[in-house]
């Protein structure tokens, strides 16, 4: 039974504005009624499967055997032991980040910090990795990027790093497209100044950026758009903006409007996704494995109207990039476009081969032996958005208008009053404000596990390396491996088909980039893991009944 695309979720994601039923929501614990100006404004939210953002589909979570898919270790790298693990449902990129994709998000730097040249520079893919001495690559180094021919090939070229920022980029963007469509905040068009061609009021000079919306420091004159929500706090002062002249208010969490972040996947849900066993599932039982994200032991197509095309793009043997003049075997000789071939089962498209996709974990050979059988992550670095007012809540901002992140400094919650004296002393640190990369501010500076005084005990905010005996010291000495070497999975256009396997795993530096290597986002999925409920069988669960006083 194969699985379907996302039609099925659009259906479970609509609701997003309060409750508003013909009778009356009430607290199961108190009888209050939800939703009443009257008694206090008590709050309850529909209650959504939320939609995914554009351009991911719904990936269904499950147990599966991280590594299983591998059935020999050619490298010897013992880096892939099987493990049985769960992966929660999330989404993912149906296809790669393409060239337009990046394009999209230079044109964005350039229009909105046009004096920035710094950051355009850190943003822009090197774009020199496909020189090789002896190979004449140069035409690549020319036009692969920004040539309208390779629009819709992945990009190449991206460091780890440079991945962080275009998902923290694309989650504002996403989150400020909404607000504006919806009108929760002013239109585009109001925005570029509507018919007079002015600016609408006293429009904010800084980006939009989620963290410091929901924490209601983006709001005002010029800011706010005609259709806020009604605020049914008694506090509120009317403000003649919303109807009847009643208080509006900007969005919050709990009203579901906005998305989650987008994120790089985790290598687990990387290769959870690339397997796509849920196409070969029934009532929990896995009628075949699988070596590559298709069924059968081959790479090439055993239909009959494709019989015998290669599935995937990859480098054939040595020397074989494409195949013969007349009758190439994949179609392409460097990278091909990002919906080449077949998707797999939970439609995603090139899970194997055209190139290597970045994931969010940091390598370690032992990860799969010691990782939580949970959602199994490497790579935790815990950070605190810094409060330039404590007493207030509000945060404080960098130069591009993101929070300021700080190390963690505590694995449990502060008293109120050790809270205050901790972000009052971060308040008067040097903050990265005049720093060229927007993210700047979430920096590991206890990373050895100083002591702070308020929390009382060593603490350690940075988990890259927990459990292993790495000594980051010895780097380029006896190991490659530390704290900066990110894991990179899938297979490229350059590599041999034993690199499509999805429990294959290599490693570089996170500042490096190559020609064979781009990415993919995911988004987490909040609320009930199954996607496709229909025609599954249930167990009827009891409504609760609305209390009535006596």
């Amino acid at each position: 039974m194969k699985v379907l695309t996302n039609t099925a979720l659009v259906m479970l994601g609509l609701g997003v504005m309060l409750s508003s039923c013909s009778k009356k929501q009430q607290s199961q614990k108190t009888g209050l009624a939800y939703n009443d100006r009257t008694n206090g404004g008590y709050l309850r939210y529909r209650q959504s499967h939320p939609s995914p953002g554009p351009g991911l589909v719904p990936i269904e979570g499950g147990t599966f055997v991280l590594g299983g898919s591998a059935d020999q270790d050619v490298a010897y790298e013992y880096n892939n032991a099987r493990r049985r693990v769960t992966v929660p449902s999330f989404y993912m990129d149906e296809t790669e980040v393409s060239n337009q994709d990046w394009l999209d998000y230079l044109h964005w730097i350039n229009i909105t910090f046009p004096n920035d040249n710094e950051l355009y520079y850190n943003a822009l893919p090197d774009t020199l990795v496909w020189r090789k001495p002896l190979s004449y690559n140069e035409p690549y180094v020319d036009n692969y990027l920004r040539h309208p021919a390779f629009q819709d090939y992945p990009v190449v070229g991206v460091t780890w790093e440079q991945a962080q920022e275009y998902c923290v980029w694309r989650t504002d963007r996403t989150n400020e497209n909404i607000l504006r469509e919806r009108g929760n905040l002013v239109t585009w068009k109001d925005k570029a100044g509507g018919k007079n061609g002015a600016p609408a009021g006293n429009a904010q000079q800084e980006p939009f950026n989620t963290d410091i919306y929901l924490n209601g420091q983006i709001k005002g004159q010029g800011v706010d758009g005609k259709k806020m929500i009604t605020d049914l706090n008694p506090n509120a002062a009317p403000n003649g903006t919303g109807k009847n002249g009643r208080a509006v208010r900007p969005a919050r969490l709990e009203d579901g409007i906005l998305k989650q972040g987008y994120r790089l996947p985790s290598e687990a849900e990387w290769e959870y996704a690339a397997l796509a066993l849920a196409g070969n599932t029934q009532f929990e039982n896995i009628n075949d494995g699988r070596v590559y994200p298709w069924d059968g032991l081959g790479v090439r197509s055993p239909k009959k109207n494709t019989r015998g095309l290669i599935l995937a793009n990859f480098k054939r043997g040595a020397g074989d990039n494409a195949g013969v003049g007349g009758g190439l075997n994949d179609k392409a000789i460097i990278t091909a476009p990002v919906r080449s071939y077949q998707p797999n089962d939970f439609g995603l498209y090139n899970m194997a081969g055209n190139v290597n996709e970045w994931v969010a974990d940091t390598y370690r050979q032992t990860s799969f032996e010691e990782m939580d059988d949970l959602n199994p992550f490497r790579g935790n670095e815990f950070t605190n958005k810094r409060l330039a007012d404590p007493t207030k809540g509000l945060y404080a901002k960098d130069k591009y208008g993101r929070p300021i992140k700080d190390p963690a400094k505590s694995d449990k919650k502060l008293k109120y009053s050790d809270m205050i004296a901790q972000q009052q002393a971060q308040a008067n640190q040097p903050n990265a404000a005049n720093s060229a990369q927007p993210n700047a501010g979430a920096v590991t500076a206890n990373a050895g596990g100083v002591k702070d005084p308020l929390a009382g005990k060593a603490y350690t905010n940075d988990y890259r390396g927990y459990g292993d005996s790495v000594n980051n010291s010895l780097y380029g000495t006896t190991t490659l491996v530390n704290n900066h070497s990110k894991v990179y999975k899938g297979g490229s256009w350059n590599d041999l088909s034993y690199w499509l396997n999805p429990a294959t795993r290599r490693f570089m530096n996170q500042d490096d980039a190559s020609a064979e290597v781009g990415f993919r986002c995911a988004m987490t999925m909040v609320g009930a893991p199954e996607i496709y409920p229909q025609g599954k069988p249930h167990i009827p669960v009891k409504k609760a009944k609305n209390y009535k006083a006596r």
